[in-house]
């Protein structure tokens, strides 16, 4: 085992944007020299992320999952882990690991499963309370990514705590050159932002769970007691005709932008003042991360990962969920207050590093992947 890479399998739903696909992107880019790793989805299509694996030549395929409990998936899998020798298999949320236990009962494969966030409301299921003490017998290593997460997984879903390990999602630092100013001038003119605006903005799905109305009613109520703020909401997704809606209706067409879904949304960061992330639930946000990389301060709610991940006037604000008035008082704390938000955005790039950075999650894992098959 030692004079050959440790293969590794990652099963996924897809490769799409987001959080789950990111980490498994960033671990398999950041440590491929030390591991064989490939990707197996269990649902198609593959997603944008799949393209850049392939080209860097990690082997991805994906199986097509049927309604209910899917026996010929099951099968497939188990036949993919031995056709190809895996070595660990590393299953991504909750259906992929169910499956691909059950896939490895049996073989030398051993099986890590890491939970990468909870559905909002979390409810407690009769049957996997039963279940899933079964299924951590086969695992090898639990892993969540936050000590939110952990906890939700002790109380929801009847796992030993003794056995999860919190590892922090790690990302690389958003970078910017001095030959992508321009880039940056045009965006500005593009979206015609009033140079004199506070700008607020965030990136994420419209979805109900991630609150953009609080923004928007924030937004309305700030401007109309005299400051002049302008909130940039960069995604798309279902609740998109709610939102133009609400924000018709509160007459604030001129102070919203929404940008809809960007594929490389890095600039936008480079437009606020302060980041916002009003979510009803969260486990490790990708783009709070990012905005710290770049030292934004941010103001989060105190839900799921958002308060291990910023202290509260330290590196950013943490408000309770759901509250507007909580919400403007701390965007009122920053405006026009350049000592704060200096200070904040210092600490942000600071905690970033020491904590954040793809190398820090990377490690972790290389260790768990040789302790479990060397062990």
């Amino acid at each position: 085992m030692s004079d050959k890479k440790i293969k590794i399998c990652h099963v996924t739903y897809d490769m799409r944007i987001g959080g789950t696909e990111q980490v498994i992107l960033n671990l398999i880019l950041g440590t491929k020299d030390q591991f064989n790793h490939q990707v197996l989805c269990i649902e198609s299509p593959l997603g944008p992320f799949a393209k850049k694996l392939i080209d860097e030549e990690i082997n991805i395929q994906s199986l097509t999952r049927k309604p209910g409990f899917d026996i010929q998936l099951l099968q497939q899998i188990r036949q993919y882990i031995m056709n190809e020798e895996i070595d660990i298999l590393h299953c991504h949320q909750y259906t992929p690991w169910s499956y691909g236990v059950l896939a490895c009962i049996g073989l030398k494969t051993k099986v890590i499963f890491t939970e990468h966030g909870r559905f909002y409301p979390d409810s407690i299921s009769f049957k996997r309370k039963i279940i899933n003490p079964l299924l951590s017998l086969v695992t090898a290593k639990i892993t969540a990514i936050s000590h939110a997460t952990k906890e939700a997984l002790i109380t929801y879903e009847n796992l030993s705590k003794e056995k999860i390990e919190v590892i922090y999602n790690g990302i690389e630092k958003l970078k910017f050159h001095n030959t992508e100013t321009e880039k940056l001038d045009s965006l500005k003119e593009k979206l015609d932002l009033n140079s004199n605006d506070f700008i607020l903005g965030t990136i994420a799905r419209f979805d109900p769970i991630k609150n953009h109305e609080m923004m928007i009613r924030s937004i309305a109520e700030l401007n109309s007691e005299g400051l002049s703020c302008t909130l940039i909401l960069v995604g798309d997704g279902e609740n998109k005709q709610q939102l133009e809606s609400l924000i018709d209706q509160l007459n604030i067409r001129e102070k919203v932008v929404m940008t809809g879904y960007q594929p490389n949304p890095k600039y936008y960061f480079k437009l606020f003042d302060v980041f916002l992330l009003t979510s009803f639930s969260e486990g490790t946000s990708m783009t709070l991360l990012e905005a710290m990389s770049l030292g934004l301060p941010s103001i989060v709610t105190d839900v799921g990962g958002n308060p291990e991940i910023i202290t509260h006037n330290k590196n950013g604000i943490v408000i309770p969920s759901n509250n507007t008035d909580s919400l403007k008082k701390a965007i009122r704390s920053l405006y026009d207050n350049t000592r704060i938000k200096c200070q904040l955005s210092s600490n942000a790039m600071d905690d970033f590093n020491k904590f954040f950075i793809a190398n820090k999650m990377n490690q972790r894992y290389s260790n768990i992947y040789k302790d479990i098959v060397n062990g």
